[in-house]
């Protein structure tokens, strides 16, 4: 039992060395996805600030321009700096405040699901009557359009736009938050590194 611990430990401490690949594939997964919501927001500038600021039918959010830049700004900045792995952990902060927002402000209401599923237990009433409507907008599609055509790159859906997406993004930032870029992938550990050998000499 003691050789079976020993080996086990002495595996965990040789895995250390590849500890940074975890951080460096969440980060590559964010990264693209970030970018694009921040370019996005920047092509659509005024009906981003319109959205942020309008209260009927938007957020209605105070100074919805500064908004809207920040969360550019944050966006696009943090899609680069998560890529690079450079200041990991203080560009995780203004992330998680946009997916807070993101989450309570737009998606909550929605519940869970991003994709409605009737058949899924994370399924709210909104999502159940969805399937009444999805089924209504196939058949009529079935009879009067090219349905094999217009299914043939993927089924429809409903889009609930739940906190499903947003949540994930929350959770894999705040893991980065604790992590850093990671060890041997990221600019942090190498500059964190010459910094430390600069004191030591």
């Amino acid at each position: 039992m003691q050789a079976m611990f020993s080996c086990y430990h002495s595996a965990v401490v040789r895995s250390q060395s590849f500890s940074g690949i975890a951080p460096l594939l969440l980060r590559l997964y964010l990264a693209p996805v970030l970018a694009q919501a921040g370019w996005n927001k920047y092509l659509h500038f005024d009906n981003t600030v319109a959205w942020f600021g309008n209260a009927d039918w938007g957020l209605g959010l105070p100074l919805p321009s500064l908004m809207a830049g920040l969360a550019i700004a944050a966006e696009l900045g943090g899609a680069v700096l998560l890529a690079l792995g450079l200041l990991t952990r203080l560009i995780c902060i203004p992330l998680l405040i946009t997916m807070l927002v993101a989450i309570f402000a737009v998606h909550c209401p929605n519940g869970w699901l991003a994709i409605a599923d009737s058949s899924s237990w994370l399924a709210n009433e909104r999502v159940v009557n969805s399937a009444q409507q999805l089924n209504a907008a196939k058949s009529l599609l079935q009879q009067h359009g090219n349905y094999d055509w217009l299914t043939s790159n993927g089924n429809f859906v409903v889009l609930n736009n739940g906190i499903e997406f947003a949540a994930t993004y929350f959770v894999m930032l705040l893991s980065l938050l604790f992590s850093g870029g990671g060890r041997y992938t990221s600019l942090d550990f190498w500059l964190w590194r010459q910094r430390a050998q600069g004191v030591a000499a």
